[in-house]
């Protein structure tokens, strides 16, 4: 028992030096390795808008980031400056089933684009699960200084399409349509969120004459960001105000 006791001391006091030990850089590096991980967001994709380094290019491709081709592009005056602007939908090359991107380039007076706006969620995924396209045909087009997403299908996911455009430099949803084919009916959607109107149209084709009812329903108003939302999320949203 008696040499217990020193040896028990021992091993306290080298316990306590160990406990008061200061991490060195190295292990400070391991227990910040997750916080420092890039993720592919529009966040680190592309600067953000209000910051001194909005990137520049010549052409819209020098605007995609490494990994990413294009898969559509449009192009049109967006922000009715009198400059033709560009729409991109961006997808990696290595991987078409991962998530899309769109994004947003502005045309200067000296001919060069500037990336403005990037989207993570506007624009669906272009495969099911099971490995299936979720749209087909899928298209986008700059008119009339706005900007459409037209998404086709005579599938359960239905016909969506949707308008941009840009409102004192916010680029916002201002129409969602819908149309889906049922069993024993069709159903359609029109929807403004900025002016909170919703329409909802069906049409019963288990009967001869196929009659159709409409209701239309009044929301709050609402103001989409082109960045921020997905078309999917809102015309959900929308349903379950129909539901209701």
């Amino acid at each position: 028992m008696k040499k217990l006791f020193p040896l028990l001391a021992l091993f306290l006091f080298l316990y306590s030096c160990k406990k008061d030990e200061k991490p060195n850089a190295d292990q400070k590096k391991d227990t910040t390795k997750e916080k420092n991980i890039q993720k592919d967001t529009a966040s680190n994709l592309l600067p953000e808008q209000h910051t001194n380094s909005i990137q520049f290019g010549k052409k819209p491709s020098d605007l995609v980031p490494d990994g990413y081709e294009i898969q559509y592009d449009a192009e049109g005056d967006l922000n009715q400056d009198g400059l033709s602007d560009m729409a991109l939908v961006i997808r990696k090359k290595e991987d078409t089933l991962a998530d899309r991107k769109m994004i947003i380039l502005l045309r200067n007076t000296d001919k060069t684009y500037r990336a403005d706006k990037i989207s993570d969620t506007v624009f669906p995924y272009e495969y099911n699960e099971f490995g299936y396209k979720m749209h087909d045909p899928e298209d986008i087009s700059i008119e009339n200084g706005g900007l459409s997403i037209n998404l086709y299908d005579i599938g359960p996911n239905g016909n969506q399409f949707s308008r941009f455009k840009y409102l004192n430099g916010d680029l916002v949803l201002t129409y969602v349509e819908t149309y889906n084919m049922g069993a024993g009916s069709h159903s359609a959607l029109y929807y403004e969120p900025l002016k909170g109107k919703l329409i909802h149209e069906t049409i019963n084709t288990m009967e001869e004459e196929m009659p159709s009812k409409s209701k239309t329903i009044h929301l709050k108003k609402e103001r989409y960001l082109f960045e921020k939302m997905s078309p999917d999320d809102v015309v959900r949203k929308a349903y379950d105000a129909v539901h209701e």
